[in-house]
């Protein structure tokens, strides 16, 4: 799998990886500008090149080439382009995202519905979450006391928060407190020591950083969820357990957030947090597992046709004038 680092798009890769692989390599590329400025449609940076002795591209020491490369981000479309290359295109190229540029990946998967003709348009990004490991978060020790009346509240916050953004969050979640809704919260590591003290007067479980991250506990504890659309992958990993989703807006959340949850909210997916319970249904989406089975379907029809053009290919023969030799 190949990315820029950033932990949304990793994540994403590495869900799809994980329903393909047995065995998974990452490699994060990291161009100069203005390399970086270029991407997707610029070369890589030519301090990455395998001609200049970089390995950065090329298989581990004593390996083969991987069957397939799963990309996302748009500075890691040129590295996948030029791995297909120097493959001479064996490898099947995935690419996860917006555009690659010039480049005609194998398969493009475009979330919520954006990409270039012929993408694969699934209904969010790929999740690591899945019916195996929610049920396995359900069966660790509650994040809330058993006997604490009121519906699980999953508050998952993943970027900073503060100013009126945080006065605002915080009077919505004591609003549902008061409904008699137990909240277990989930700040972004390194929250400042303001935003912490106010959760938690709101908080029935309040993660500090002091402990193991309780982020999959919280996905497959809770009923409902308050999201503040500050990353994709948090927003894809809340729908992917069918629960409710309501989403907390922060002034400065990034524009791929935002648009990405206006796609959400288009689908019945999310509605704007205003301090209560929304209770609603919708069907999961599990486009982990759709990117799966067009990357198996894929490879499958790339061996039956090498596999039937080998079928086709005549035998080499030898013609001699006399006997053939015993």
């Amino acid at each position: 799998m190949l990315t820029d680092g950033a932990p949304d798009r990793e994540e994403a890769c590495l869900g799809v990886a994980e329903a393909v692989a047995e065995r998974i390599e990452r490699r994060r590329v990291a161009p100069r500008a203005p390399w970086r400025w270029l991407a997707p449609w610029g070369p890589i940076d030519p301090r990455d090149d395998p001609k200049r002795g970089s390995r950065l591209i090329l298989p581990s020491d004593g390996s083969s080439w991987p069957d397939i490369v799963v990309a996302s981000g748009r500075v890691a479309a040129p590295y996948l382009a030029r791995i297909k290359k120097a493959s001479a295109g064996a490898v099947v190229a995935v690419f996860m995202g917006r555009s690659a540029g010039a480049f005609s990946p194998d398969l493009t998967v475009a979330p919520a519905g954006e990409g270039p003709a012929g993408a694969l348009r699934t209904r969010t990004w790929p999740s690591r979450v899945n019916g195996l490991r929610l049920a396995a978060a359900r069966g660790a020790p509650p994040l809330v006391a058993p006997e604490l009346d009121g519906p699980r509240i999953g508050v998952l916050i993943d970027g900073p928060i503060g100013g009126e953004d945080a006065v605002r969050l915080v009077a919505g979640l004591r609003r549902l407190r008061e409904q008699g809704a137990a909240l277990s919260v989930r700040p972004p590591a390194g929250a400042s020591e303001a935003l912490l003290m106010a959760l938690a007067g709101v908080a029935h479980y309040l993660w500090s950083g002091d402990r193991p991250d309780p982020y999959m506990s919280i996905l497959g504890q809770s009923e409902a969820f308050v999201v503040t659309a500050q990353s994709t992958r948090i927003l894809s990993d809340a729908v992917a357990t069918g629960a409710p989703v309501m989403t907390f807006t922060p002034g400065g959340a990034p524009w791929a957030a935002r648009r990405y949850l206006e796609a959400l909210a288009a689908q019945g997916l999310t509605r704007p947090f205003a301090g209560t319970v929304e209770r609603y249904a919708y069907a999961p989406p599990d486009s982990t597992r759709e990117v799966a089975h067009a990357i198996h379907a894929l490879v499958t029809t790339r061996a039956a046709l090498r596999n039937d053009r080998i079928r086709r290919t005549p035998a080499r023969t030898r013609e001699t004038n006399g006997p053939t030799p015993r």
